[in-house]
């Protein structure tokens, strides 16, 4: 059975879970279930000799040609059953997955049984109450943490119930949900400042992406006790600050950067946060930095709700966003694109030649080339004689790192010591020819084929990203156009090939494979995942590129990120932080589930709620350094 019939014959299933990516349903419900369907899943159990496994509920995939059977032993008995065993069979290739949970303290659990069985199975109200009790409780309103057992118990106990004999029941005298603050509240927004010792997030990463060279002006609206401020006087740069508070008498000014850092957050009233950011942005001229604090129902739950967010203990108000509700909230205040750069910190720029520069900037590989010093002489091009080249060596140098950076013979406003190369070679091309001579294309012709693929690669994001042509591009890119691809419809299109391409997961798995095989670093995980060290992104070949860059538009820069896992075909990536990647057995800090097809983000920290990992087998990962 081709993937097109079996597609068709799963959307026919009439009864089972039904998810956007599957269909569950228990194994008295199979008489249901399409015949060819039915005969097709037989010829895979005993082609694949899984006649003799233990299973009770099929799981049918909606995206891929594949089924997994699942073994939930006390499926009847138990509330909320725990996963034993799985069996994931690829029915293109006939391969099985198996993993057990037998001896997992924290194994997968079912929860709305009556939706896998028939409606007139004999269990099928019983199953009901049993999902009417955990609704009541409120216990469903974040389905994404309770699809395992230590998660579900922990959902229980903050919402101030119990699991007593398979049922959820009210805890005595121990009730943690809060009553909502009706009416207006004296909200002391001055109480929410709060004292640094360093710089703020927002403004170490308007930093790192080189803001702060003494180039641009600086507002900081809404800057607290101006700790940021003091820190980046101290440098001598040129900035203005104002606060309603702790700076009410300054004046609010124009100035190419703007950041408007955890301001949005601590304003109650939705009319007033509106016109706060859009003023914050009517006063920058090129880029406009947004910070707000990110949090889930754990955070949310403790305090009491105000409004659209909640009021703390201090008496202040917080509005806690997901990194994809905080994304939408700016861009549909704004009409602009917000550019994610860590959780909770967003970039709008105003210069959209600025915004296609640092977009581009981004997808560059920073490679190592060999100095020309250390490269062997062919016989010097007659115009640029060998003395000239060895008397300026380090301008030499210095010019032809510029090439290979580029990919190409810079203009004369992209290197730096452009006059003094005219006057000793001539012209900037005859002094790329005379190297090309002495040297040897080897590397140039490398360096071409590296800043092609940086270029699809940022052209296929800008497409995912649905950004829109601009009428005026920077012209160092439409340089690299004109090199590169002539003309930009044509680097569009082929840009949209390579978008198209990431969508296949068997495109991922052979990428990913290749990847393998080529580095001969990492994990690869069957046809699941493969994880590989941070530091190796940009080695990867443009489809898999392209894919991690989906899933961190959505959560921003991965500075301090160690491990990639990439999952070949469920849309997501992983990302994982450990304590200090130079020891032996790092600890795993922080796990980021990035989930594509849902634009969805879950943070995972080890440091706190969750037991840190060891990780045990670091050497896989030792030739990323």
């Amino acid at each position: 059975m081709e993937f097109r019939e079996f597609k068709e014959f799963v959307k026919k299933i009439p009864v089972g879970k039904q998810l956007p990516d599957a269909v569950y349903i228990h194994e008295s419900a199979l008489d249901v279930i399409p015949e060819e369907l039915v005969t097709h899943l037989a010829q895979a159990i005993s082609e694949l000799k899984l006649g003799d496994k233990d299973w009770n509920v099929l799981k049918f995939f909606k995206r891929d040609h594949k089924i997994t059977l699942l073994d939930y032993p006390d499926f009847l008995e138990d509330s909320y059953p725990a996963l034993h065993t799985s069996y994931t069979v690829n029915l293109e290739d006939r391969t099985v997955r198996e993993s057990s949970y037998k001896k997992s303290e924290n194994p997968p659990i079912l929860h709305r049984k009556e939706t896998f069985i028939k409606p007139n199975h004999p269990s099928f109200e019983v199953f009901k109450s049993l999902t009417k009790e955990g609704e009541d409780a409120g216990l469903y309103e974040n389905t994404k943490t309770i699809g395992f057992k230590q998660s579900w118990a922990k959902v229980i106990k903050r919402k101030g119930y119990v699991l007593e004999d398979g049922h959820i029941k009210l805890k005595i005298d121990e009730t943690v949900e809060q009553t909502p603050v009706t009416g207006e509240v004296n909200v002391e927004r001055h109480r929410t400042a709060i004292d640094r010792d360093r710089l703020s997030v927002p403004m170490q990463l308007l930093a790192r992406h080189h803001y702060f060279d003494g180039s641009f002006s600086i507002f900081d609206y809404g800057c607290g006790k101006g700790d940021d401020v003091r820190e980046l006087e101290a440098h001598g740069l040129d900035i203005h600050s104002w606060d309603p508070v702790h700076r009410a008498d300054n004046d609010k000014k124009k100035a190419d950067i703007v950041n408007i850092g955890y301001v949005i957050n601590v304003i109650e009233k939705r009319s007033e946060r509106d016109s706060t950011l859009k003023d914050a942005y009517q006063h920058a001229n090129k880029v406009l930095a947004v910070s707000a604090m990110i949090a889930g129902e754990s955070v949310t739950s403790q305090f009491k709700p105000y409004k659209d967010g909640i009021i703390t203990s201090r008496n202040t108000f917080q509005k806690y966003f997901n990194q994809a509700e905080l994304r939408s909230y700016i861009e549909s205040t704004l009409e602009e694109n917000a550019i994610a750069v860590n959780p909770g910190v967003f970039f709008v720029f105003k210069d959209k030649d600025e915004e296609q520069l640092f977009l581009s900037e981004r997808q560059k590989n920073k490679r190592t080339w060999q100095h020309l010093t250390q490269r062997e002489r062919r016989e010097t091009a007659p115009q640029v004689t060998k003395d000239k080249i060895e008397k300026h060596a380090e301008l030499f140098n210095d010019f032809w790192k510029t090439c290979l950076e580029l990919g190409r013979i810079p203009a004369n406003p992209e290197f730096e010591f452009s006059e003094r190369i005219r006057s000793v070679a001539g012209s900037h091309k005859k002094a790329f020819e005379a190297l090309i001579d002495s040297y040897g294309n080897e590397d140039f012709e490398q360096s071409q084929k590296e800043r092609t693929r940086d270029l699809l690669v940022y052209f296929a994001l800008g497409l995912f990203d649905r950004r829109k042509a601009y009428a005026h591009m920077p012209e160092s890119l439409k340089r690299d156009l004109k090199v590169f691809f002539n003309t930009y419809p044509e680097a569009l299109e082929t840009a949209k090939e390579l978008l198209f391409s990431v969508g296949s997961p068997e495109n991922i798995r052979l990428a990913c494979e290749n990847t393998y095989k080529r580095l001969n670093t990492g994990y690869l995980d069957g046809t699941h995942s493969y994880t590989l060290h941070s530091s190796l992104i940009n080695q990867l070949p443009p489809t898999l590129r392209v894919y991690i860059g989906c899933a961190v538009q959505l959560y921003g820069d991965i500075e301090g990120i160690d491990l990639v896992k990439i999952h070949m075909t469920s849309g997501k990536v992983t990302l994982l932080r450990y304590d200090d990647w130079s020891k032996d057995t790092p600890m795993l800090l922080e796990r980021i589930k990035i989930k594509m097809r849902d634009q969805d983000i879950d943070f995972f920290d080890y440091s706190g709620e969750y037991e840190p990992q060891p990780l045990v087998n670091k050497m896989l990962y030792s030739s990323s350094g």
